[in-house]
């Protein structure tokens, strides 16, 4: 059994953080158990950040193999300007976002659509909806592509909208409208029992 190591956090000045680990280093060094352990601390973790986005375990298990290869082979080009956890999550959404734009994912720009492109969705009221958490899981995996990428991004993964777009390559504003679509669309689910 291998221990876990958690990065030190080192404050340079008042600006610039760095997160020092020592298992990364021991990886940086050529030290195979350092890798096994270090893909076993992240591997569940980024397995379910990649799921929540392509919606597809195959998908999602190539995702994850990929990404540690490609942080395995940059490992030298980490600088700890984050923890290697976050280093490895972008990574991870990065090439989840790529196997949808490879699967041609709906994405609707706000700024290009015309008003009679924009389907007419009934506005729900989250208060009277009562909330199961697999009843939630499951209706999210039934959300378009585009809905279930940003809604995830945001609610699950943490980030902004602006850093969605940079992310996505679309612009705020489609990142906005897809994130209220989305949480219309999944009201409308829960509520009409589709996610039983």
């Amino acid at each position: 059994m291998y221990l876990k190591s958690k990065p030190e956090q080192l404050e340079l000045t008042a600006s610039a953080t760095m997160f020092y680990d020592d298992l990364v280093e021991k990886c940086k060094k050529g030290d195979s158990r350092s890798y096994e352990t270090l893909y076993q601390q992240y591997a569940k973790a980024m397995y379910n950040t990649s799921l929540r986005i392509v919606n597809n375990s195959s998908d999602a298990e190539d995702v994850l193999q990929e990404a540690f290869m490609d942080a395995f082979r940059y490992l030298n080009d980490f600088n700890y300007k984050s923890t290697f956890g976050a280093w490895l999550k972008r990574i991870v959404i990065n090439k989840s976002i790529n196997i949808l734009r490879k699967h041609k994912a709906d994405l609707v720009d706000i700024d290009k659509a015309s008003v009679q492109e924009m389907p007419n969705d009934e506005v729900l009221d989250e208060e009277q909806i009562q909330f199961k958490v697999a009843e939630v899981k499951k209706a999210i995996t039934m959300l378009p592509n585009g809905y279930r990428t940003v809604l995830t991004l945001y609610l699950f993964e943490g980030y902004d909208h602006e850093e969605i777009a940079d992310i996505m390559r679309i612009s705020q504003s489609t990142v906005r409208t897809q994130y209220h679509r989305a949480k219309q669309k999944l009201l409308h689910i829960i509520k009409q029992g589709g996610a039983k």
